[in-house]
């Protein structure tokens, strides 16, 4: 290279490197080797002669390679930044950690969600030694289950993290594989859900919290006095129901009001549980129904226990209550059923102290009956109801009414509910809730649950080109109907007998019926979805409700239960759970229905929540085919 062409590179690369040591810090190491460059090209281009070459040539190639080193150390630095800045990016927290269980990267989320100061206090450390109650076992039975064969990416489960400063920090840890120089890392990202656990938390209170007591509610109720029914079989003990009734509760709400009522149960729960013992369990059964569990009795006691007790529930009842500057007097009737004299179950237990306690309230006020064989009327009742079940079909027993379900926003008729309604000629008009559970006992409900499709199905199509053209009948479904496997065959049938696209059609399920699924419910929902029947949980927060089911059995709509709907205006708890469950629908994209709506003010409260659809007396009681199309002919319903 002539002298003066090495002089002028040698310059370049003066200014090049200076300018880089300067402006662009990463860019240092490769701003160095071009100064060095630069100043050995001008220098040899001064004092270097022929004779030198070598020297000259050993010297520019060794300058050359830290050059191309320097490049290559600037590029892996400005893809390490790149990446650094991608990560601190994320929203949630991220980490790589080793097979040993080391950090390796680490953003600045997850150190703040660790309460750590920086992602730099997590890099090499063990995983241990960020989290103080996470043990090395632990991290390395992590790791195993990440590589085991089959595993599905990203392995998703969620944990409770307890902090170094006393925090408790629940996340979804979700795990993908990560390899770098064909060793296998484990890619974290942790999801802060303290916001989902609180929703989860607080459905969880719903399903088994009475909104207004505070106490268990009816589900809880029977899950505990199962597993005390459980325990007591298998320890040799015993226990005792007591099923208590308010009497003339219906006077004092009607007079009074339903804030007035709703305070008359606290402070009935209040003194009821202030008299059991440490071990009793009290839940409001629903209305002014309440349950006593007398649990862990010796041998040959329940009986005598029992009665103590509820000696002592009458004695605290006898006082009056002060509700809103009224003195008012209340009393109990108590009915009593004992484990293993008078039930073997919780519910054969629940239900004849619930027999005892009809007893107790026919006897007089303040009562207590213990259950005997001679009250079993209810069973000879049911035996009687059953044998009218048998012809009720073919006799042309039954009809269906249909309650509106109207568009929150405009009141417009969206869909209806159809409800069966049951007119026997020896018993006279029977009210669903005495009759559905003997039919559910005695497999009746299947041929009766077809007869309601069919039925429904044939009202869809008569009302073709009339108002209610196009609008969606729901219809209830038990356990029994999706367990018989021509069960979607009788719904496609119906559908195509009647001209119906699966749209027109929603069945309406309960959360016992997903709880008791083994697959074969699931299967049976699939299949029902591939027709376009749309799916709707009823009754939601009244169960145990679950977000499981609303995701793996990807339901279309959410009914609300009335129990809570009720209470939406002059009850915070229940308004702040109704809230919740409209929340977390709207992010599931699920439609929501609001059941028992029956005055403006919660209507309007539901409206403002963003529930979508609005069902109760408010709006239409139930009504027959042909008046629910003079409504729609009108182009209103009437509010009732």
């Amino acid at each position: 290279m002539a002298p003066g062409s090495a002089a002028i590179l040698g310059l370049v690369m003066l200014w090049m490197g200076a300018r880089l040591v300067r402006a662009q810090k990463r860019y240092r190491w490769l701003g160095y080797t071009l100064v060095a460059r630069g100043a050995f090209n001008v220098l040899s281009s001064l004092t270097l002669g022929p004779e030198l070459y070598l020297l000259w040539f050993a010297g520019t190639s060794i300058l050359k390679t830290l050059s191309m080193l320097g490049l290559i150390y600037s590029v892996q630095d400005e893809i390490q930044q790149r990446y650094v800045r991608t990560i601190d990016s994320l929203s949630h927290g991220f980490l790589i950690r080793d097979r040993l269980g080391y950090v390796h990267v680490a953003n600045e989320r997850c150190a703040r969600l660790l309460g750590f100061d920086s992602a730099a206090d997590l890099v090499g450390k063990h995983v241990c030694e960020l989290l103080p109650h996470l043990t090395p076992a632990m991290a390395d039975e992590y790791f195993r289950r990440f590589e085991a064969p089959g595993v599905h990416y990203p392995m998703t489960e969620t944990a409770m993290f307890a902090l170094h400063n006393g925090t408790r920090l629940p996340v979804e840890m979700m795990g993908s594989p990560y390899i770098e120089r064909g060793r296998l890392y484990c890619l974290v990202q942790l999801l802060d859900i303290s916001e989902r656990k609180k929703k989860d938390d607080l459905l969880y209170q719903a399903a088994r919290i009475d909104p207004v007591t505070g106490f268990f509610n009816r589900h809880a109720l029977s899950a505990l006095l199962t597993q005390e029914v459980a325990r007591a079989a298998a320890v040799g003990r015993e226990c005792a129901v007591l099923f208590l009734d308010l009497d003339k509760f219906k006077r004092i709400n009607d007079s009074f009001g339903h804030a007035i009522g709703d305070e008359l149960l606290r402070q009935t729960a209040r003194r009821l549980h202030a008299v059991l013992r440490p071990n009793d369990a009290l839940a409001r059964f629903g209305g002014d129904e309440f349950i006593i569990v007398v649990a862990d009795l010796e041998p040959g006691t329940a009986e005598r226990m029992a009665r103590l007790c509820a000696e002592r529930v009458i004695g605290a009842m006898a006082g009056r209550f002060d509700l809103s500057h009224h003195a008012i007097g209340v009393s109990a009737s108590v009915g009593m059923a004992c484990y293993p004299l008078h039930g073997s179950d919780s519910d054969m237990l629940i239900r004849n102290a619930d027999i005892a306690m009809y007893e107790a309230k026919k006897a007089g006020r303040g009562e207590l009956r213990f259950f005997n064989d001679a009250m079993n009327a209810a069973a000879k009742d049911a035996l009687v109801i059953d044998t009218a079940l048998r012809g009720a079909i073919e006799a042309g027993e039954f009809s269906l009414l249909y309650q509106a379900i109207v568009d929150a926003r405009g009141g417009k008729l969206a869909k209806v509910e159809a409800l069966l309604r049951w007119d026997s000629p020896g018993l006279g008009p029977m009210r669903p809730d005495r009759f559905i559970p003997v039919a559910e006992d005695s497999g009746m409900i299947v041929p009766i649950g077809t007869w309601v499709l069919n039925e429904a199905c044939r009202q869809m199509a008569s009302w073709r080109h009339g108002p209610l053209d196009g609008l969606t009948v729901s219809i209830n479904v038990s356990a029994w109907q999706l367990a018989d496997p021509a069960f979607v065959a009788l719904v496609e049938r119906a559908l195509a007998d009647n001209g119906l696209g699966g749209h027109r059609l929603e069945l309406e399920l309960t959360e016992r019926v997903l709880i008791d699924d083994g697959g074969h419910v699931h299967a049976v929902l699939q299949r029902l979805r591939a027709l376009g029947v749309g799916l709707s949980l009823d009754d939601f927060g009244t169960g145990y409700s679950s977000l499981s089911y609303l995701t793996r059995f990807q339901l279309n709509t959410l009914k609300i239960d009335r129990a809570f709907v009720m209470d939406i205006e002059h009850s915070e708890r229940s308004n702040s759970l109704v809230n919740a469950i409209i929340a977390m629908g709207h992010s599931l994209g699920l439609q929501l229905v609001a059941e028992g709506v029956e005055t403006a003010g919660q209507a309007a409260i539901l409206e403002k929540m963003g529930c979508h659809y609005l069902q109760g007396y408010y709006f239409s009681r139930p009504i027959a085919a042909d008046a629910l199309s003079r409504f729609a002919g009108e182009g209103q319903l009437s509010a009732s």
